[in-house]
């Protein structure tokens, strides 16, 4: 690395009197290498990938890069395309050079040559990342680059080995170490604060003044976690609500007519809303980082805090009522399926009296628990992905809530159920290595009973 230079969160910054170099020079320099500044195509990515990875000099290939970025960044969706393939395709491994490798290893199986057979079968697509992130907003275009790839995947899923090294090397870069936690508030920028409109997947934020109610009262809170290399793009990000209760409702900690109680006298933090802002870093753990440190820190502020639960939905719960998918011998669980379908029926059932309500429900929570506790994917994990999540960071399944989410979403994704999810402190760490090593899911003594009752009709 070149005097001067500084490597930041593990990831190189030119110094200024190169940074100026580059941005003076560019053209001229360009012009020397041979490339062109306006022309662009397909071709011109995999031959700018190839002269990018030949290059040592830092300038030039700083230069390389943000020319493989423009070329990128105009290339259409069927270049792209194109240049997936060649990731694949071309840039994989040095065929000779791990040929020779394995020999020389099996011959001798030494650290030494455990060494280099490890160096030579590192696909030559990893190093050309590295080189890419070098590049003024190399980091965020690789993670573009990545979104492309997932949509990709679905229709050629033989570029799983690319996915595989972004994965890898993405892990690496968004590692909790590099990460800093904010917290988002009214007087936050308003490039984040329009990303926070844009990205929220859970509930949807109607605006400004819906934005302004979630994050300017005493009693609500949010926190994102933020990368050096995109300070003013959230990842991800939690809303938080500030509570005397645990709520049940989503539609009452939302509503606009209601009441802020002083930050002090709540002893409850819900997490009603966590949202991941790039797709691009599918698979990189953030969720369960944010969450434990908000815990920690909501605790430190707000020493009167007992409770730290989440208001969920169950994203896949009406799909599975619906299905009629299952096991032999499960007949009793198909009937309380279609008995439960029966009655929802009617569109207007959730505005039925309450002692049509209160039968509908005796008939949905045992179902509901059933899915939450016992339904599982062929991997043996939960068939509920929010349930994987939070499961996953060591929480337990807390209560159901009938019809706490009326919204549109919220009715066609699960009959308006909500799930809280508990967050006890001293047990997370405990819930999360049972879970990991059995999949066994942690859940509240009163959720046990209602999955129950399925359990007995099944059995």
């Amino acid at each position: 690395m070149a005097k001067g230079s500084e490597r930041v969160f593990g990831f190189w910054e030119a110094p200024p009197l190169i940074a100026d170099l580059i941005s003076t020079l560019s053209g001229r320099s360009r012009a020397l290498l041979g490339l062109s500044t306006t022309a662009f195509t397909t071709g011109d990515l995999v031959e700018l990938s190839e002269l990018l990875l030949s290059r040592r000099g830092e300038v030039s290939g700083a230069i390389l890069a943000e020319t493989l970025l423009e070329a990128y960044g105009r290339a259409s969706d069927g270049e792209r395309d194109i240049f997936m393939r060649a990731l694949l395709n071309r840039f994989g491994p040095d065929q000779e050079k791990l040929a020779a490798a394995t020999e020389a290893y099996m011959e001798k199986p030494d650290a030494a040559n455990a060494g280099r057979l490890h160096s030579a079968a590192e696909p030559r697509r990893q190093e050309l990342f590295r080189r890419i992130n070098t590049a003024q907003h190399g980091t965020s275009t690789l993670v573009r680059m990545r979104e492309h790839l997932l949509d990709m995947l679905r229709r050629e899923p033989e570029l799983r080995p690319v996915d595989d090294d972004f994965c890898h090397l993405l892990s690496s870069w968004f590692n909790r170490g590099f990460l800093s936690m904010r917290t988002i508030d009214w007087n936050t920028s308003a490039s984040i604060l329009e990303a926070l409109i844009r990205y929220e997947a859970v509930h949807e934020i109607n605006g400004w003044d819906d934005l302004r109610r979630r994050l300017q009262p005493e009693d609500r809170r949010c926190f994102g976690f933020f990368h050096p290399q995109m300070a003013d793009e959230p990842l991800i990000f939690v809303e938080v609500a500030l509570t005397d209760h645990i709520a049940s409702s989503v539609n009452a900690l939302l509503a606009e007519d209601r009441k802020p109680i002083p930050a002090s006298q709540a002893t409850t933090a819900v997490f009603y809303s966590i949202s991941n802002c790039q797709r691009g870093l599918t698979g990189v753990s953030l969720g369960n980082f944010l969450i434990k440190q908000v815990v920690a820190d909501l605790k430190r502020e707000l020493p009167r805090l007992e409770n730290f639960v989440t208001l969920s939905p169950m994203p896949g719960f009406a799909a599975w009522v619906n299905s009629d998918e299952a096991e032999q011998g499960e007949e009793g669980l198909l009937a309380a399926k279609r008995e439960l379908r029966a009655m929802l029926a009617d569109r207007e059932w959730p505005n039925a009296d309450k002692a049509r309500l209160a039968e509908i429900q005796s008939a949905f929570l045992p179902l509901a628990a059933h899915y939450l506790i016992d339904a599982k994917r062929k991997d043996g994990r939960p068939a509920d992905s929010v349930a994987r999540f939070h499961l996953g960071n060591g929480a337990q399944v807390e209560r159901l809530n009938f019809l706490g989410d009326r919204s549109p979403r919220g009715m066609r994704q699960a009959y308006g159920v909500m799930v809280n999810y508990r967050y006890r402190p001293g047990e997370i760490e405990k819930n999360h290595e049972t879970y990991a090593e059995t999949g066994q899911v942690a859940a509240s003594p009163a959720l046990r009973k209602l999955a129950q009752q399925i359990r007995m009709e099944v059995n």
